[in-house]
């Protein structure tokens, strides 16, 4: 979909809204999430109109730790549950991070180490261990020693952790007896846990006792529901492919489809009242999530930008460069596109020339100018995605189809 059509879109959208609400100053404020500013830093002259705006938990913050993809993906389905009318519940990020280090670490020592290893991971990490692991509550497992927890260090911390549990794997894959140690996995658990606490296998929330299993029973997510979708020329559309980035080590399968539908996916899922998890790069100049809370595409080269240029690149609507299927396949063919980050967009938004954004919840704290939401234009969307995630029965019916879905 080029860019004209995405507003016309746009424009038809927010006149029935009118409609139905009285004035663009109502939709404005019919927000579930009311303290995000409408502009995206003191001084900026952009004004956002909230088109639509979906329920979110609050802002978490991974802090020292490569787990955006956690974060994310279970804000991702805390939302579903509000969705589905679950209510509040707050999941356990580093329940799924501990599990997700334990298949880690059995991957990487049967490629005896020609496998990725570390904090990062992707969205299916997180569903796969639904599948297989359950889900707790964030109120049954922090994730850390009781020690620290009682010291009040209440933030993931993984440098060190990642790193000493490397270094077990790397003395494992030398067999050192010339066969593997029948002992390894439970010295490695044992790392893990001194570093993590060990996470519970039941556990009371408000008055029931459960299992991580029986707690993910009750909340009705049906791992099958969920899909990656992405867009690359390098295989066929319609079809899935291993996504070709580092932090993919479990080799799942995304969907293949084109730019436009991609954006049509993500488009169509926050209209209908869903969220998308989000992963793409956001190391371009134009992305700054923490300092101006916007990510853009400016058409001019930033080598041809002035000083001046480069002062109101934030501060007022710029012309966006046109992001085309060829321009974003080169962008990950030359690696200036990699996997960088995980998010969730929960809304979409418009400024005041027309133009579309996505409103994007971030795992980096609250101390950005947006409370650690920021605004990202359709063009920096459709540059710099990897990935995205949505329940499939978000996608439109005619994509759906063409998919097998």
């Amino acid at each position: 979909m080029n860019l004209n059509l995405r507003l016309m879109t746009c424009d038809l959208r927010l006149l029935l809204l009118c409609l139905g609400f009285g004035s663009m100053s109502a939709i404005a404020q019919n927000t579930t999430n009311p303290d995000i500013p409408l502009t995206n830093k003191a001084g900026s002259k952009y004004q956002f109109t909230i088109i639509k705006d979906n329920g979110a938990l609050s802002v978490k913050d991974q802090n020292r730790s490569g787990t955006c993809w956690c974060f994310s993906t279970q804000s991702f389905l805390e939302s579903e549950l509000l969705r589905m009318g679950k209510g509040n519940i707050q999941l356990s990020e580093m329940f799924v991070v501990h599990n997700m280090y334990l298949q880690k670490a059995k991957n990487y020592v049967r490629y005896q180490g020609h496998a990725q290893f570390g904090e990062g991971g992707e969205p299916h990490d997180v569903i796969n261990a639904v599948r297989e692991f359950g889900l707790v509550p964030a109120s049954a497992y922090v994730g850390l020693p009781d020690d620290q927890v009682k010291d009040g260090q209440l933030k993931p911390v993984m440098g060190e952790m990642d790193a000493v549990l490397k270094d077990i794997l790397d003395e494992v894959n030398k067999l050192h007896d010339g066969k593997l140690n029948s002992n390894w996995f439970n010295a490695y658990q044992g790392a893990l846990d001194g570093y993590m606490g060990a996470p519970p296998t039941n556990f009371t929330y408000e008055g029931k006792s459960y299992t991580p299993q029986t707690f993910a029973k009750s909340l009705g997510i049906n791992p099958d529901d969920y899909v990656e979708i992405s867009s690359f020329t390098h295989h066929p559309f319609y079809s899935k492919f291993i996504l070709e980035v580092p932090d993919n080590w479990a080799n799942s399968e995304v969907y293949n489809v084109p730019l436009d539908e991609m954006y049509q996916i993500a488009n169509n899922a926050i209209q209908t009242g869903y969220t998308v998890e989000w992963g793409a790069d956001v190391s371009e100049p134009g992305c700054s999530p923490k300092a101006n809370s916007l990510a853009i595409v400016p058409q001019m080269e930033l080598g041809n930008m002035t000083a001046s240029d480069k002062d109101s690149m934030f501060l007022k609507p710029i012309p966006q460069k046109e992001i085309t299927q060829e321009l974003r396949q080169q962008a990950f063919d030359n690696l200036s596109t990699t996997d960088d980050h995980g998010m969730q967009i929960t809304g979409l938004a418009k400024d005041q020339m027309g133009n579309p954004f996505f409103i994007v919840k971030n795992s980096w704290g609250t101390t950005n100018y947006c409370k650690g939401y920021f605004y990202v234009s359709a063009q920096y969307f459709e540059y710099k995605t990897t990935s995205i995630m949505v329940n499939k029965n978000a996608i439109p019916a005619n994509i759906r189809k063409k998919l097998g879905l």
